[in-house]
Formats: structure tokens, sequence, C-alpha cells
């Protein structure tokens, strides 16, 4: 590490200690030129895919729009921001542990649809309408039909609860 008041590149490390939960390690340094000393943080810097979109063009993964699209889906629903920012931890997580440098965006929107899916119903059929491109109603219900079956809820439960947000009725 160079020194930012000589650009000395010998300092030594006098003093350790992790920080940020145990993500980051703060360091005392000291330039063993000009005595002086300074504070530098370290952090694991962890590669993401990039992103190949449909039309063969590669993007680099870009965790703010991955982050716009959740909220835009779960707009106006009762998730809080700790829930979302794990569901975008999980996403990355999963995304990184396939050993790829690269991802198909098919492949992260269908990451993004489990996460809304555990989330949200009704933030999971509005984020399934515009990435499968719903054309008319039978989609929705035949989407719906899928998501209450084996969990209890009817297709009409989930139906009335998106019906419910749509019309302004639904939770804030």
């Amino acid at each position: 590490m160079h020194c930012p008041f000589c650009g000395e590149a010998d300092t030594k490390v006098i003093d350790s200690r992790l920080v940020a939960e145990g993500d980051q390690v703060r360091r005392r340094r000291e330039c063993l030129s000009c005595r002086e000393r300074f504070t530098t943080f370290e952090n694991a810097e962890l590669v993401m895919p990039r992103v190949v979109k449909q039309d063969g063009t590669r993007q680099p993964f870009d965790e703010e729009k991955l982050r716009a699209g959740l909220m835009k889906a779960l707009e106006k629903r009762p998730v809080s921001i700790e829930e979302i920012d794990a569901a975008l931890n999980r996403i990355k997580y999963r995304l990184r542990s396939t050993g790829e440098r690269e991802v198909k965006s098919m492949q992260l929107g269908e990451e993004v649809m489990t996460e809304l899916r555990q989330l949200d119903k009704v933030a999971y059929v509005r984020f399934a309408s515009v990435y499968r491109s719903f054309q008319d109603i039978n989609e929705f219900k035949e989407e719906i039909e899928r998501l209450s079956q084996g969990n209890g809820e009817t297709a009409a439960d989930v139906a009335r609860a998106l019906a419910d947000k749509q019309s302004g009725k639904g939770k804030a």
C-alpha cells in the first residue's frame, strides 16, 4: 500500500480489526518513510458474471437495475427493505455460485421470479406479466392457477389480491 502522504511503497500494518459485521477489515498503517499513519479498509471483491441479453449483447451485472426491477414489482406491497435486500443477496449468491463468467438474462429473470414468488404473490404475478409478456387475461389466469397450486390458496384468493392492488384497495 502506497503512503497517501509521501507516496512511499513501504508501509506496515500496526492494527487490524473486523468491521461492518465482519465483511470488511480495517487496518491502521504506518509509512516507514515519513512515519505518518493512515487507515485502509479491505473488502472481498466478488466478481459477478456478465449478463447475456436475448439479442446476444453482453453487459455487466447491474445490481441497481435489479433492485429497481424488484422495487417496481413490489411497489405498494407489504415487503420490507430488509426482505428485498436479502432477496437481492440470495440472487447474487446463486449467480456467483454457478461459477460461470456469463449468465443468460432469462436465468436472471427466473431467479427474480423465484424470489418474488416467496416474497409476495401479487408482485410475482405483476413481474411475470411483464417478464413473460402476457397478451391476454387467460395468461394471467393460468399463472395465478399455477401459483395457487399446492399452498392452500385458491386462484380466486390470488386474483382478488391482485385486483385489490390494482384498484387501490390493497395494503400500501
